[in-house]
């Protein structure tokens, strides 16, 4: 087949978060920008993955970058301007139109493919930014330091693009980009001896990875069966009590995540007594705010332990290994789905709730199971700066406060938040402090023209547990795009606008002055 060869100033594999404010971030600064998403649909974790956005308390004032903001602020005017609300909704300025207790902000994902087009399209018009949907990352050709192209392919055509840049942006949400570029990176579980932290393993496991997630939408229908065909592995999850655990997968009992020692029920269905039941844990419509007949039910994302896959990595292993893993989580969610229909118990003493009904067209699927998983944890490049838990840990800084870096590229906040591993079987939750992004995070230990704008940035395992965030990817890939155009504009590499305090002021300056927090508010409260 023939292979087309296509040049811009900026290449950026994966359309998830961060590689689309990679895009927008590069573009406004008038670079010509070449983005290759996997799947059909741009936007990651809010879209391709059905993940509502996980943010911090603080999220409605300050902590997030100002285009995150204005992301949050259309998704709201989306929902004002088309759909029925009733007027205490309409008039809510913090509206939550799934009024889920995991965020501030719960929408359908299709509400953020919206909006992430819409904030791309000018540029997407005047030929700024290319968006190739469906293709995947396939090879890397390097020059010592310095990678010179990437091929990519079509996934159900097989056609092939050869891809040219000056800087190459790796977004994917596994850091495919680099192996296949021989940089330096780490997988997996890091050892106690090489990071110092309380909470590493005491011998590195590059495939003891944090577990992935098919995530699935449901609503509910009264009075109705919507039961799906039982799943070929039903009867192993059905059965399945995990290692780390005393109770069967699929239960109303877990170990409480803050104590692991102590059980803890789940309420699943709103009960009028328990404040936080699981099925508005991730719920994305509350049809109590919209006008009486718009919705038949609450539409829910499940995103539970119960459909976390902890078997196997779906990557640094073989292709036959990965797909194996692949199939068996979604069989998980479909299992999971199955059980909820006919198995779970009601609080009534009767099984199953049949009127659960698969929603494939909110996550645009046949199957109603996410396009792509959810995954927690990628390859993380060796960086000039590595974050670790002494740079966020509550318990470990105490009184010092906040880590701050002269370097810093963004903030975020979110616990140190590990779900279980493939290997080990490790998991916890511990509390932290708000952050910061230092640069050198962003800076590969050798490759010149590599950034990372995901995931796999230079954190370890457990620090990655609270960068791995929605706002977090958002404002990495956004500092990532401003630094591969202030590169280019001011031909320098992005080592030099860290060592050089000139350059290194003025590029601060610059992302401030697009609206990028670099920095918490002193004596910061809650």
């Amino acid at each position: 087949m023939e292979q087309q060869s296509i040049t811009a100033d900026i290449i950026i594999l994966g359309g998830g978060l961060g590689g689309c404010m990679a895009a927008l971030s590069s573009a406004k600064l008038g670079m010509k920008v070449i983005v290759t998403e996997e799947t059909d649909w741009i936007g990651g974790q809010l879209t391709s993955q059905a993940v509502p956005p996980d943010e911090h308390p603080w999220i409605e004032s300050f902590g997030c970058t100002r285009t995150y903001r204005e992301f949050r602020n259309r998704i709201r005017r989306y929902y004002k301007e088309n759909y029925p609300l009733v007027e205490d909704a309409k008039n809510n300025d913090r509206l939550n139109p799934g009024n889920g207790w995991v965020s501030r902000l719960c929408h359908e994902p299709k509400a953020a493919l919206h909006v992430l087009e819409t904030m791309l399209a000018p540029h997407i018009s005047s030929g700024k930014i290319t968006i190739l949907l469906g293709y995947q990352l396939e090879s890397a050709e390097t020059n010592e330091d310095l990678i010179e192209s990437v091929l990519v392919k079509h996934i159900t055509s097989g056609e092939m693009k050869k891809l040219h840049g000056s800087y190459y942006l790796d977004a994917t949400e596994c850091g495919d980009l680099l192996p296949l570029a021989s940089a330096e990176y780490v997988s997996g579980a890091e050892e106690k001896a090489e990071t110092g932290e309380p909470h590493a393993l005491e011998q590195a496991d590059s495939l003891d990875m944090q577990s992935f997630t098919y995530v699935f939408a449901l609503d509910h229908i009264e009075n109705a069966d919507y039961t799906i065909e039982k799943p070929e592995q039903y009867d192993f999850w059905r059965s399945c009590i995990p290692a780390h655990s005393r109770f069967p997968l699929f239960g109303w009992k877990m170990g409480d995540i803050h104590d692991p020692s102590q059980d803890k029920e789940i309420i699943f269905m709103p009960d009028g007594k328990e404040p936080m039941p699981f099925w508005t844990y991730r719920r994305i419509i509350d049809r109590s705010l919209f006008k009486e007949g718009s919705f038949e039910s609450d539409i829910t994302l499940i995103n539970w332990a119960q459909n976390d896959y902890y078997l196997g990595p779906i990557y640094e292993v073989t292709e036959e290994e990965k797909q194996k893993h692949l199939k068996s989580a979604r069989q998980q969610s479909l299992s999971l789905v199955y059980w909820l229909q006919t198995e779970a118990p009601r609080p009534d003493g009767g099984i199953g709730y049949p009127g659960l009904r698969l929603r494939g067209d909110i996550v645009g699927t046949e199957d109603g199971i996410a396009k792509h998983p959810y995954i927690r944890e990628s390859r993380r490049i060796k960086a000039q700066y590595t974050i670790t838990e002494h740079d966020v840990s509550l318990e470990i800084r105490g009184d010092q406060g906040i880590k701050r870096y002269e370097d810093s590229v963004g903030v975020g906040s979110y616990h140190l938040d590990l779900h279980t591993t493939t290997k080990s079987n490790r998991g916890f939750y511990i509390p932290s402090l708000p952050y910061e992004i230092p640069l050198g995070a962003l800076l590969p230990v050798r490759m010149k023209n590599l950034l990372p704008a995901c995931k796999n940035i230079g954190t370890t395992q457990i620090t990655n547990g609270c960068y791995r965030l929605h706002p977090t990817e958002w404002n990495i890939g956004e500092s990532a795009g401003y630094l591969a155009a202030y590169s280019i504009i001011n031909q320098v590499t992005p080592h030099e606008v860290r060592e050089n305090k000139l350059h290194l002021e003025a590029f601060l300056t610059l992302i401030q002055n697009q609206g990028i927090e670099t920095h918490w508010p002193e004596n910061l409260k809650r």
